[in-house]
């Protein structure tokens, strides 16, 4: 019952126009930033960290312009309920799309990486209609079983197939000898009995899952990244392939998480408004 009347709600608000909810977004900026000052201390404690060389007027410029981002993103994704393909092929444009598809043409087993930049489920959405080879879409289940059902039926609306993390080798090993792609969010913050290695990255010491590599290791499979981000028009975006890895065997232990963690690293640094900042990276610690 729960999970009916969560899925009718979001009907019908994917139901308002686009230009409708970016005036709900604009208000929910002022909500967010100067009344109930949602997670501030969190994201300025993010951003005082990742980025110590500036300034605090800079530190307040780039938080601001993530406020007024944010609300888009929340409110963008509570359309995709309804949205209909050909609009999300219009909202999100692919760049390079070879990068991917070169690698299905040769019956290879794609390991796609994204973060949680700019509007990375618009990218969920767009490549489950890239090819009709399976793609599956890696996640940490929701605590919230109401919430995560609700949820994963919007994200696999065109195609993609949502696999929690615990069981991402076993839907391999059923497509081995088949192309498929497998999407990973690689800038979670784990938990420690699910990782043990740290990295720097924005500057910090960081927990960070190594299943790309493995699982890419295990695979012979490519590493691509998905770089999602955000046009200058509102609500459209872009999705740039990038090909990091061909050979994952030629690469030393750690080597392949490295270099895409550093890769996510560089695009946030050359905007980092749209980066998840209210999420808590670093809340866990070495242990002693």
């Amino acid at each position: 019952m729960k999970q009916k009347a969560l899925a009718a709600l979001l009907y019908l608000f994917a139901l308002m126009p686009f230009w409708f909810i970016y005036m709900i977004s604009d208000v929910l900026y002022y909500v967010f930033y100067y009344i109930i000052r949602y997670r501030k201390n969190v994201v300025f404690d993010n951003l005082r960290n990742s980025f110590p060389e500036k300034s605090n007027e800079e530190i307040i410029k780039i938080a601001k312009k993530f406020y007024r981002f944010f609300p888009d993103m929340i409110l963008e994704c509570l359309k995709f309920k309804n949205i209909s393909l050909t609009e999300v092929k219009k909202r999100i444009t692919l760049v390079d799309e070879d990068e991917l598809t070169r690698h299905l043409n040769q019956n290879r087993t794609v390991i796609a990486v994204t973060a949680h930049y700019a509007n990375w489920e618009y990218g969920i959405h767009r490549l489950g209609a890239i090819t009709e080879a399976p793609t599956l879409i890696v996640y940490k289940p929701l605590n919230n079983k109401t919430i995560d059902n609700v949820y994963n039926q919007v994200r696999s609306r065109f195609g993609a197939i949502m696999v929690p993390m615990k069981q991402i080798v076993r839907h391999l090993a059923k497509l081995r000898g088949k192309p498929s792609v497998s999407v990973f969010v690689a800038d979670q913050a784990p938990l420690y009995s699910d990782a043990d290695y740290f990295l720097q990255f924005l500057n910090q010491e960081t927990l960070v899952y190594t299943g790309v590599e493995r699982i890419s290791k295990m695979t012979n499979g490519p590493v691509v990244f998905c770089h999602i981000g955000r046009k200058e028009k509102r609500g459209y975006y872009f999705c740039k392939f990038t090909t990091l890895i061909e050979d994952p065997s030629s690469y030393s232990d750690k080597e392949i998480t490295h270099i895409h963690n550093a890769f996510t690293e560089k695009i946030i640094r050359e905007e980092p408004q749209y980066w998840l900042w209210t999420h808590r990276r670093w809340k866990r610690k070495r242990r002693k």
